[in-house]
């Protein structure tokens, strides 16, 4: 069998981050074949002969991981399995030990569908690595449906733990109580008994055994009443949580209230005070206008867009970073913290930003009325083709007029095409209207300069695409 073939007929595509698809669509060849061309793509750039392997909660995972460890065989790899365990965890340990890796996991998407993630031994693979696993063309043997089971090692799990208890002082967290929201989350026992570590009073909230998918980027209404209700229950200094794979936070302040992504990316990078940063398009303006930086470079949507900047800014800068609005941060350079020093990690990590803010002597809505008063939300509309999306956004690019003035506002924008539709209007607010690279849905976001607005701007916008209006 050929790789190539297998890939192009499998219907799994790369996204943003990784490769996904339908859970019918990855048998056992087809994650042989992503496997074998993925080392096949990297193996005369880097010296390696041991691949590393986890996986998120999703019931698809542990099948599919043995199905890319018996591919790995044979090119006569060895293969060590993490179990479940955060994406950063994976990716910390395998740069640690300088080899590849791959996670299995669909990150936020509904549990019908899953992915593959891909790093490098120096990091998450970048765009142009994609299209070498598409292109690379090899031979294999077809998997038989007795897949060995796999044995895990606690090796991953143990220096993600130590990379921050050891960041931190014992007594950073202490006086604080947290929420740890642990739904189907893949660091879900990792995070309350680091927390403690630190000196924190941590409740354990709503630990299910069914997968939850969460989205940091859109998040439900019900998450936001559960937030609500938990801190007039507890009366925590803020609640804490991720995505299924662990890279993206989700952290609530002392009142309930879920902090968007990019300003949580914000807030950190202030605190570690980096000098440059790369971020997607859709991050709040906040960013430029807080003069915190000495350059804020924009990219398309994606950590491998983010990951790509990080060469140009390292030319220019010793602290870099980059984040997106989902709230996964990605160290670009070695650092020092706290008199510490703390390696690079380019690739998303929901730990860092979440215990960065939350070691701060001001609570957490007191650090945030230090910043500019711009606000961000965003939404979604889910089974949404794809087709349709960029039909939709395509006629809006030559010309909005009249679906701005259905929203109230008065003729006059500038737009932006870096990554879907991005409209500035004249009052300063933005629209931004983008297909998802992952599943079946359209994605809007809104910034102004009130969180009501912004919320009720993108139910607007989206009720107008839903009833074909615009």
């Amino acid at each position: 069998m050929d790789t190539k073939i297998i890939i192009e007929q499998s219907d799994i595509a790369f996204g943003t981050s990784g490769a996904r698809g339908l859970v019918t669509n990855f048998t056992p060849d087809v994650c042989a074949a992503f496997s074998i061309a993925f080392i096949k793509s990297i193996e005369t750039k880097f010296s390696f002969n041991t691949v590393a392997l986890a996986i998120d909660n999703r019931p698809s995972s542990y099948a599919i991981a043995q199905a890319c460890a018996e591919g790995l065989k044979q090119l006569n790899v060895n293969v060590i399995y993490y179990g479940v365990i955060p994406t950063p965890a994976l990716a910390y340990k395998a740069m640690l030990d300088d080899i590849p890796c791959i996670m299995v996991t669909g990150s936020h998407i509904p549990f019908d569908r899953n992915g593959l993630k891909f790093y490098r031994p120096d990091g998450e693979i970048t765009k142009i690595d994609e299209q070498s696993i598409l292109s690379a063309s090899v031979e294999f043997i077809t998997l038989s449906q007795d897949l060995t089971e796999l044995c895990e090692s606690q090796a991953a799990r143990s220096a993600y733990i130590q990379r921050y208890s050891e960041l931190f002082n014992s007594d950073a967290l202490a006086g604080k109580k947290i929420g740890i929201y642990e739904h189907s989350s893949a660091g879900r026992d990792i995070y309350k008994p680091l927390f403690e570590s630190l000196g924190a009073n941590v409740i354990s909230l709503e630990r299910s055994d069914v997968f939850v998918p969460i989205d940091t980027e859109a998040v439900s209404d019900e998450d936001r009443e559960k937030a609500l209700n938990w801190s007039k229950e507890h009366s925590f200094d803020a609640i804490f949580s991720t995505d299924g794979d662990g890279d993206r936070p989700l952290l609530a302040d002392e009142k309930g209230h879920w902090l968007s992504g990019d300003t949580l990316g914000l807030l950190t990078s202030q605190l570690l005070n980096i000098e440059a940063l790369a971020v997607p398009v859709s991050c709040n303006t906040a960013i430029e206008k807080s003069n915190s930086f000495k350059q804020v470079t924009r990219t398309k949507i994606g950590s491998p867009y983010v990951i790509a900047e990080f060469n140009e800014l390292k030319a220019h800068f010793t602290r870099i970073a980059g984040f997106e609005a989902n709230g996964g941060y990605l160290l670009g350079s070695d650092i020092e913290v706290n008199g510490k020093r703390l390696t690079a990690l380019p690739t998303r990590d929901a730990l860092l930003p979440a215990l960065l803010v939350l070691a701060q002597n001001k609570c957490i809505s007191n650090q945030l009325l230090a910043l500019p008063n711009r606000f961000v939300a965003s939404d979604r509309l889910q089974s949404f083709e794809r087709s349709k999306s960029i039909k939709i956004i395509n006629e809006l690019k030559h010309g909005a007029e009249d679906f701005l003035v259905k929203l109230g506002y008065e003729i006059g924008y500038e737009i932006n095409v870096i990554d879907g539709l991005r409209i500035t209007l004249k009052n300063g607010d933005i629209v931004h209207l983008r297909a998802s690279g992952n599943a079946p849905e359209i994605r809007c976001y809104t910034e102004t300069n009130s969180k009501s607005k912004s919320i009720i701007l993108a139910s607007k916008i989206l009720g107008l695409v839903k009833r074909k209006k615009c």
